[in-house]
């Protein structure tokens, strides 16, 4: 069971989505995105499968990544950091977003 001393060692910051590219180098349908967690974290990379979105509605939207995971390889990339998101029905992944405008970098609490 995961104590909340392992909770707060994560750091789960609010990103903007900046650039989105089609990644057809994953396993599963993901695309590449760059993701700006503000002036102490900057712009990271992320992998993920949010296919299921238009690349058009990703850019500009506020999600929620952890930043203090090790990077990791994913096919010919690396992602920088861990987008959050949960399945649908249908087990698309659907992002994790604030439902107000928040300044980006801030840290959940």
């Amino acid at each position: 069971m995961a104590t909340i001393e392992d909770f707060k060692n994560l750091d789960i910051r609010v990103g903007r989505i900046v650039e989105v590219e089609d990644y057809p180098e994953a396993r599963k349908p993901s695309y590449k995105m760059k993701v700006d967690f503000g002036p102490e974290i900057g712009i990271k990379q992320s992998i993920g499968q949010f296919t299921h979105y238009k690349k058009d509605e990703l850019k500009g939207r506020l999600v929620a990544g952890v930043v203090n995971l090790p990077p990791f390889q994913i096919g010919l990339a690396v992602s920088e950091v861990l987008t959050l998101g949960f399945p649908d029905s249908e087990h698309r992944a659907i992002l994790v977003i604030p439902d107000k405008d928040v300044p980006i970098g801030g840290k959940i609490f």
